[in-house]
C-alpha cells in the first residue's frame, strides 16, 4: 500500500511539473499515460442509415455508439488556449487562417508564443486524432471537432480551396512515400473525418498547404507499452487496452465484423469487442509501412508484437463516418488508390492511414474507386479485438441508447 501511494504521490508531483491535471486513477488501480478518447459516437446505424439501436443478438449490435469510452472533456483557460483533461495537452484554441508547406508549419510552431508560453510544437498524429469528434459531417458542415471549444473555419472557397481543404499537419513523416513516389507528412481533416499523408511540398490544397494547431505539455502521448501475455493476447500499458495478438484470419463485411467480435471467446474472456476508430489507431505505428524506405522498418503498420495474416491488410472499426454512413477502418497496409503508376496500385494516403468505405457490396462495383485521389474500395476488411483491462464485462441487456 505504501509503495502504491508513493507512486500516486510522483505521478501527481510530474503532472505539475507539467503544467497539467494530475491523472485521474482508472478501475483497477492502473494509470494509462496515453489514455484514448473516446470517438463522441452516439448514434447507430444500419449498413445504410440511422437506426435504434440494436440489442444484443440483432445485427448490428457491438458498434461504437454502444460501447461508453473516455469522454471528451476540457477547459478554456480563457487565454486562447485549451486544455483537455484527459490527456493533459493543451492546445492553440484558434489556429491561424492560413495554409502552410509542412516545414513552414514546423518552424510557425516552433516560433509561436502564445499565452506566456514559447515552447509550443506540432502534434504527432495520435496528438492530433485525439481531438477527432466523429459527429462531423461535411454535408451539414458540422467539424469533425468540439466547436464548443476550439475554433475552426472552412477554406475560403473563392481562392481557389475546396471546402474539405481543412487537412491539419502532424509532426509524423511517412516513411514511404505517396502518389508518384512523395515524400509526405501525415494529417487529419477536421473538415470531412480522415487520415491521410498529404505531400509536404504539395498537396493538402491548390497550393499544396495544410493547416497547423499548435500544442504544448506532456511528451509522450501515443507511445505504446506492449505486454505479450502469452496467450494469444497483447496488453497495452499506455492505454488499458487489451489485443488480440493475431487477426481473425480472414476479411469480411462490417456485420459480420461486428458479429464476429461480439462472439468472440478468447484467452478465457468474452467481453470482446470491434474497437473504435481511436482505440484501433491507438496501436498504429507510423515508424513502419511496407513501403518504408528503410528496408528495416518494412512491414504493416504495427508494432511486430502483433500478427497480420496479410501485410497490406486493412481493419475495420467500429465508427461510421459521419459524411457518407460507411464504416471507417484504418490501413495498417497501404492506402492505395484504385488507380495504377508504373503498373502497380498508387499508394495515394500510406499505412496509418484512416478512410471509410462503404459496409457491404461488391469491391468490383467500383472499379475507379471514390474520392479525388479514386481510393481503392475496401468492404472486406480483417478484424482485430479489444477488450478493457481490469473492466467488468458489459451487462448483456444494457442498451445505452
Amino acid at each position: 500500500m505504501a509503495d502504491q501511494i508513493r507512486h500516486g504521490v510522483l505521478i501527481v508531483l510530474v503532472a505539475m511539473a507539467l503544467d497539467a491535471q494530475p491523472f485521474v486513477l482508472a478501475r483497477g488501480g492502473s494509470v494509462p499515460s496515453s489514455p484514448v478518447v473516446d470517438t463522441g459516437q452516439i448514434r447507430c446505424y444500419d449498413n445504410h442509415k440511422p437506426i435504434h439501436c440494436p440489442h444484443p443478438g440483432e445485427p448490428f449490435y457491438g458498434q461504437d455508439a454502444q460501447y461508453d469510452g473516455l469522454q471528451m472533456a476540457y477547459r478554456d483557460n480563457g487565454d486562447g488556449t485549451v486544455t483537455d483533461l484527459n490527456t493533459h495537452l493543451t492546445w492553440q484554441k484558434t489556429p491561424p487562417v492560413a495554409h502552410y508547406t509542412w516545414d513552414a508549419a514546423a518552424r510557425y510552431a516552433e516560433d509561436l508564443q502564445l499565452a506566456d508560453y514559447d515552447h509550443w510544437r506540432m502534434p504527432t498524429m495520435k496528438e492530433l486524432y485525439s481531438l477527432a469528434a466523429f459527429h462531423g459531417s461535411i454535408r451539414t458542415l458540422t467539424p469533425y471537432i468540439d466547436t464548443d471549444y476550439f475554433d475552426f473555419e472552412y477554406p475560403d472557397t473563392s481562392r481557389g480551396y475546396r471546402i474539405i481543404d481543412a487537412q491539419y499537419w502532424s509532426g509524423n513523416k511517412y516513411v514511404g512515400t505517396t502518389m508518384r513516389g512523395d515524400r509526405s507528412a501525415f494529417g487529419f481533416n477536421f473538415a470531412d473525418g480522415r487520415i491521410k499523408a498529404y505531400p509536404t511540398g504539395q498537396g493538402g490544397g491548390p497550393t499544396g498547404r495544410c493547416y497547423i494547431r499548435c500544442v504544448r505539455g506532456p511528451i509522450g502521448y501515443g507511445l505504446n507499452d506492449y505486454l505479450d501475455n502469452g496467450d494469444g493476447t497483447v496488453t497495452d500499458r499506455a492505454t488499458g487496452l487489451m489485443w488480440q495478438k493475431a487477426d481473425c484470419g480472414r476479411t469480411m463485411n462490417w456485420q459480420n465484423a461486428l458479429s464476429y467480435a461480439e462472439n468472440l471467446t478468447h484467452a478465457g474472456y468474452d467481453d470482446w469487442r470491434l474497437p473504435n476508430a481511436k482505440e484501433l489507431h491507438s496501436i498504429v505505428d507510423y515508424s513502419r509501412a511496407p513501403d518504408a524506405r528503410d528496408p528495416a522498418s518494412r512491414g504493416p503498420a504495427a508494432d511486430p508484437v502483433f500478427g497480420f495474416t496479410e501485410t497490406e491488410s486493412w481493419f475495420w472499426t467500429g465508427t461510421t463516418h459521419g459524411d457518407n454512413l460507411f464504416g471507417i477502418y484504418i490501413c495498417f497496409g497501404r492506402g492505395f488508390s484504385a488507380r495504377l503508376w508504373n503498373g502497380e496500385p498508387m499508394n495515394a494516403h500510406g499505412a496509418g492511414a484512416q478512410r471509410s468505405d462503404p459496409k457491404s457490396g461488391d469491391p468490383a462495383g467500383y472499379p475507379r474507386g471514390l474520392g479525388p485521389q479514386g481510393d481503392e474500395i475496401r468492404i472486406y476488411n480483417y478484424v482485430r479485438c479489444v477488450r478493457d483491462v481490469g473492466r467488468e464485462p458489459q451487462s448483456a441487456d444494457s442498451d445505452r441508447r
